[in-house]
């Protein structure tokens, strides 16, 4: 049986624009990010240490908000039933764990990086998206290696990959100031 979660579908691109749909809003999330946790210090004191935090705590409820229940409510729409996979339950939660260690990791990077931190929002988010692909082909590759071997992957691959690093690396080296 066919799964038709990986099928290629030859009647669409519905796939490519909801992908483009996510890099736009990743491309987004960390000038978002920094903008509600600098909107977040009040009055003219010195700032609240707490600030990105208090930002990342409303990151997390629009993540309830859309996630929990709007899965639940497309759960409902599609017909589905609520019965779950002990082992898709734990894959699922790992999955959101390191999605929200990861966007708690750009917090800490934007907290740790010189002052004017907005300078450093392009950087930052920079080394992440052309890392972030890397990481995902390398552990893809080990969990699902190739027909026939790692011998049989085209040179344009590690081109890839190559070229996502250079690419983080200049756009981090030569961001306009």
């Amino acid at each position: 049986m066919t799964d038709p979660q990986t099928t290629t579908s030859t009647a669409g691109m519905a796939w490519l624009f909801f992908a483009l749909l996510t890099v736009a809003n990743w491309g987004l999330y960390g000038i978002f990010l920094h903008k509600g946790q600098m909107a977040m210090h009040v009055g003219d004191g010195p700032p609240d240490p707490a600030t990105r935090w208090k930002a990342f705590l409303f990151v997390g409820i629009a993540y309830l908000i859309i996630a929990v229940i709007g899965s639940a409510i497309m759960i409902k729409v599609m017909g589905g039933d609520f019965s779950f996979t002990p082992q898709g339950m734990n894959w699922s939660l790992i999955a959101g764990a390191v999605g929200a260690v990861g966007a708690f990791g750009v917090l800490l990077a934007f907290g740790a990086a010189p002052k004017p931190t907005v300078k450093y929002v392009p950087v930052v988010m920079s080394i992440i998206f052309a890392g972030a692909p890397i990481v995902n082909a390398l552990v893809s590759m080990s969990m699902h290696p190739p027909k026939g071997g790692f011998g049989t992957i085209p040179w344009q691959f590690y081109a890839g990959i190559l070229l996502a690093a250079a690419g983080g690396c200049l756009v981090t080296l030569f961001k306009p100031s």
